[in-house]
């Protein structure tokens, strides 16, 4: 390893095909920035489906997820191959604060902002206290795991799915029988997608199905004329380049209180990230773990300052790493600049606004689904034990608690199904687990 602080990217050797390439090597420039380009594509769909299922800009979305990358990159001294992007563990609280039913600019963001920023700042302070431990005698990432094994991860993960189920579902059917058909035609879109082809098609299947949704959406609105046409008029309009529309923060108590704890769930799904990208490069990057924390939780903060939405590292892009071993974190500092420059387009954000409420219904039961699947998958992947009854016990209340969106109000503090779900999951475990084995 380097001693410098950043890596030196020695060259791996042209004409070297299939040869993995870790995180201190770098390929030609023209390759690099094809890979970079790959990245940019494998975190675009997610990334602006997030904002705008929340009302959030996609062009701040998108902006902020580069500078978020290069902030990830700088703490962790480029030496753990990651994309931030937009991160849907925000939508529930985000539309419970703000009481956003779409579509377009979310009325309230000013107050989701807020609590954005209060929750990178837990997330970033629980990083400085691991990156402390590292420090002092590692195996921080062990603690972690003791505190929030797979058993609670994977119920509070499922809960946000949950949590957002009544969403999806009324966006879905729309106001007319035209709409809610057009929203299972794109839930037919993206399963079509995802089960009949493969490569990269596969791999991008929510961009893919998105666009195969508004093209069929089109063809029957626009060509047929049937239903509410796509209004081209504000993309014909916008500029290429310009700034996208920042927004200030509004700091509220309640809104706090709801938002802040999907920290904890941040903290799950980097720790679940560090250890892929170790198995995939052979490299122990548990060291990094805390420096990794800070950088995600400061371009939170950085991100809703201005209106984007929190962020997190993306498995989208572990996956194109696993295709292509290719783990050169330079790779990620292009793809950060390209999104950089998308984020300045307004012809590119009035693109994404122009996607009909109906495609968006549709997506929105497909994405939150996968949600809450993913849920159930990190217990099937760890082999949790539902024999024990504490993993039992844990799994279910946590799953009622969100799905039923059990609030708990204390004064002016508040906490909403996810909060409660979230904390509750981690003390019921923790109270179970005082006596006895433990379980996973």
């Amino acid at each position: 390893m380097s001693d410098s602080y950043f890596p030196r990217w020695r060259r791996v050797p042209a004409g070297a095909n299939g040869v993995v390439v870790q995180p201190d090597e770098r390929m030609g420039w023209p390759q690099n920035i094809a890979m970079g380009a790959q990245h940019v594509v494998a975190m675009f769909g997610s990334t602006i489906l997030a904002p705008i299922l929340m009302g959030f800009d996609p062009n701040v979305a998108i902006l902020m997820s580069g500078i978020g990358t290069l902030i990830f990159f700088f703490f962790v001294g480029g030496r753990v191959p990651s994309y931030l992007g937009s991160s849907f563990a925000f939508i529930g609280g985000v539309i419970a604060v703000t009481g956003y039913a779409g579509p377009g600019m979310n009325a309230n963001i000013g107050v989701a902002l807020g609590a954005i920023i209060i929750c990178g700042l837990v997330y970033t302070l629980i990083g400085l206290v691991v990156w402390w431990m590292d420090a002092r005698s590692g195996g921080a990432a062990v603690r972690i795991n003791a505190l929030m094994p797979p058993v609670v991860t994977g119920a509070i993960v499922a809960v946000i799915g949950l949590n957002l189920a009544p969403i999806a579902a009324k966006g879905a059917m729309g106001g007319t029988t035209f709409e809610a058909l057009m929203a299972l035609m794109t839930i037919l879109s993206v399963g079509g997608i995802a089960v009949y082809t493969r490569g990269a098609v596969q791999r991008l299947l929510i961009l893919v199905g998105l666009l195969l949704a508004c093209i069929i959406y089109g063809v029957l609105t626009n060509g047929l004329g049937l239903g509410t046409p796509i209004d081209f008029s504000a993309v014909s309009q916008a500029p290429w380049l310009g700034l996208p529309h920042f927004h200030a923060p509004v700091f509220e108590l309640h809104a706090i209180s709801v938002i802040a704890p999907v920290a904890i769930i941040l903290v799950a799904e980097n720790l679940g990230h560090i250890k892929a990208v170790s198995a995939m490069t052979g490299r122990n990057l548990d060291i990094y773990l805390g420096r990794a924390f800070v950088g995600d939780g400061v371009a939170t903060m950085v991100s809703g300052a201005v209106g984007g939405t929190g962020v997190t590292t993306y498995a989208e892009n572990i996956g194109v790493m696993t295709v292509t071993r290719i783990y050169s974190t330079l790779v990620f500092v292009i793809a950060a600049f390209i999104a950089i420059l998308l984020g300045f387009s307004p012809k590119f954000g009035a693109v994404i606004q122009a996607i009909p409420g109906p495609v968006l219904g549709g997506m929105s039961v497909v994405v939150f689904g996968l949600i809450a699947v993913a849920g159930a998958r990190i217990w099937v992947v760890n082999q949790v034990d539902f024999s024990d009854n504490r993993n039992l016990i844990v799994a279910a209340v946590t799953l009622v608690l969100g799905a039923g969106n059990f609030s708990i109000q204390m004064g002016a503090f508040k906490l909403d199904g996810i909060g409660t779900a979230t904390f509750g999951a981690i003390l019921l475990y923790a109270a179970l687990s005082c006596f006895g084995k433990k379980t996973v």
